[in-house]
């Protein structure tokens, strides 16, 4: 793994530190919302099954979620971008508040009705949509290290992850769905009021997004201009969409099944509390991935990060090879390490590589490509596991999951793609260099050391971004995100 400056600066550049009261604040938000979402599979599967559901339907009621959410983020990505980002992600926290509200009631209650349920799910995907875009341009403007930060966020929805399914576990187990379903509505609140306190800078004139006065806003242009203006620049960057492409096999035949028949199959086998320690594993193992995407700077993330999802392969293999208990956390926490590293190296190379003032458009192509399979895969897990069985379904997303790293390190764009910052250290040392020479030769073949500040373009990359200037957070790094 090529190490770009490790822990510290990149070029002998310092890097300022992640930490403020509106970062501490994002990091809250961020934090407790996942907390509630990591409780919320052990509450529909165990919920599901508990009033005559199987596998099929608790598949179909994540699937709701997914779908609306992968169907609609992309325009929820434009809406970021002419509006304020900071309202739009509270008033999507207060619907979902509202939603999983009724959820306990219907639970609580014992009316559950599996249509109901996806209606449910299909609003709060909706609300999703609205939010998620948002998170990509909110990071840049709160952190100068961006990928500090978003190791930071992924600790912290790690760490949730941890203890979620647990906590959700014990509610099931000492009390019914309709309690963990009630916190999983708390927690949106929480969010809702940090978020209400959050102080966003003002994005610089011409960044767009966020409620900016860039381009896209306004009467200077169309919606339609703008969601095609984002598919121009998505199809800009071969290593974007190339790994898009690739994720789409994953989520249809790793991760789409593997979600809903890991939570059936230990549900049934060993009880909700077991799956919540298989899921709390998962979520150890992701903290370990966010602790070492915090330490590591790789030259070239996305190879880097590759390598580490070869590590998928322990989650679904230990669950459908019927292994123990503490086998199948083992394979979880590998599996989590991997796929949390994956996803910080992921999410700077999108905030880092992209203008900011197509950024929450070019996020939201990115999430709506990755996800765009996953609902076809939750909805085919419980047919699939009723014609094959589900531990062999299990063991062929194992075998498939293996062969993702290796179509993403097939592709130059992909593997070869350098970080931004280690693009602009290397061209400020030429630079360097430049000018120490220049003042020994003769006037006429000197060259200005400002000639050589400009910095190639990585592979695949058409960056327009306008060169930073003093002051702000761009100053010392040019940007980063977050899967």
């Amino acid at each position: 793994m090529d190490d770009v400056g490790g822990a510290g600066g990149v070029g002998g550049v310092r890097r300022r530190p992640v930490w403020s009261r509106d970062f501490g604040l994002f990091f809250v938000a961020r934090a407790v919302a996942r907390l509630g979402d990591t409780m919320l599979p052990v509450a529909l599967a165990a919920g599901l099954l508990q009033h005559g559901y199987g596998a099929g339907a608790v598949g179909l009621a994540m699937a709701s979620t997914a779908a609306a959410f992968a169907g609609l983020v992309v325009f929820g990505g434009v809406i970021a971008d002419r509006f304020s980002t900071r309202k739009l992600m509270i008033g999507a926290d207060l619907v979902r508040l509202g939603t999983q509200a009724l959820a306990a009631v219907l639970f609580y209650s014992g009316h559950v009705v599996l249509w109901e349920i996806c209606v449910i799910g299909f609003a709060n995907g909706v609300a999703g949509a609205v939010f998620q875009p948002g998170v990509a341009s909110t990071v840049p403007r709160l952190a100068a290290d961006i990928q500090g930060a978003n190791g930071a966020i992924r600790i912290a929805e790690s760490a949730a992850q941890l203890a979620g399914p647990a906590v959700a576990g014990l509610l099931v187990g000492f009390a019914s769905p309709g309690g963990v379903f009630a916190a999983h509505a708390a927690t949106y609140a929480v969010s809702a009021l940090c978020l209400l306190l959050l102080r966003l800078p003002a994005t610089a004139p011409g960044a767009g997004g966020a409620g900016g006065a860039g381009h896209g806003t306004g009467a200077s242009g169309t919606f339609r201009a703008d969601l095609v203006e984002g598919w121009r620049e998505f199809r800009a960057r071969q290593w974007l969409w190339g790994v898009i492409a690739v994720w789409c096999l994953y989520m249809i035949a790793v991760w789409g099944p593997t979600v809903p028949l890991v939570a059936t199959e230990v549900v049934q086998q060993h009880g909700p509390r077991a799956y919540g320690l298989v899921n709390s594993a998962l979520g150890a193992g992701t903290v370990v991935g966010g602790f070492l995407a915090l330490r590591l700077r790789p030259r070239r993330m996305l190879r880097a990060g590759a390598f580490a999802l070869f590590a998928f392969v322990w989650f679904p293999a230990a669950v459908g090879a019927g292994l123990g208990v503490g086998a199948m956390a083992a394979g979880a926490a590998v599996a989590g390490a991997g796929m949390s590293f994956w996803g910080v190296m992921w999410a700077t190379s999108v905030q880092t590589q992209v203008p900011p003032d197509v950024l929450n458009r070019l996020h939201a192509y990115d999430v709506a490509g990755s996800l765009a399979m996953m609902p076809v895969g939750q909805a085919l897990a419980g047919p699939a596991a009723s014609a094959l069985g589900a531990d062999h379904v299990l063991l062929t997303s194992a075998a498939i999951s293996l062969v993702i790293p290796v179509a993403l390190l097939a592709v130059p764009a992909i593997r070869g793609l350098v970080r931004a910052d280690a693009v602009r250290a290397d061209a400020v040392g030429a630079a360097r260099v430049a000018g120490a020479g220049g003042t020994e030769g003769s006037g006429a073949g000197r060259r200005p050391a400002s000639a050589s500040l400009t910095a190639p373009a990585p592979s695949g990359r058409r960056d327009r971004r306008p060169a930073p200037s003093g002051g702000g957070p761009a100053a010392e790094e040019a940007g980063d995100p977050l899967p």
